[in-house]
């Protein structure tokens, strides 16, 4: 089964995600912070990491420098409710951008590109 990492600040987006994707066949772990999911990152192998950008303390970009050293391979998709992060050169480290929204059909279908490119799946 294909493993996901979703990190972000908001419970319900959690919930949300974490319900979806799992009903699509996922296993799916969740973290609050960027802190909590470099914890996770050291003792599991996610296949690919849904990451949000704002939030308090280690924000989105830091969290996604400490993975490429740490994890390059790892794929990672950032998930913000802002699409001015899109045009920061940091967030082109990540192998795809996408905004939030209430449908998640753009973030489901960009999920399973992005393991199809890596050949996750």
């Amino acid at each position: 089964m294909t493993k996901l990492l979703v990190v972000d600040d908001e419970k319900n987006i959690r919930r949300l995600y974490e319900t979806e994707l799992t009903r699509d066949g996922y296993e799916v772990t969740t973290a609050e912070s960027a802190e909590e999911a470099l914890e996770v990152l050291e003792r599991s192998e996610p296949d690919l990491v849904v990451l949000d950008i704002r939030r308090e303390g280690m924000d989105g970009i830091d969290c996604l420098r400490s993975i490429m050293e740490t994890r390059r391979d790892l794929p990672v998709i950032l998930n913000s409710a802002y699409s001015t992060y899109k045009q920061d050169f940091a967030s082109w480290m990540a192998d795809a951008y996408v905004v939030k929204s209430a449908d998640l059909t753009e973030l489901k279908d960009t999920i399973k590109d992005v393991l199809a490119k890596r050949g996750k799946i």
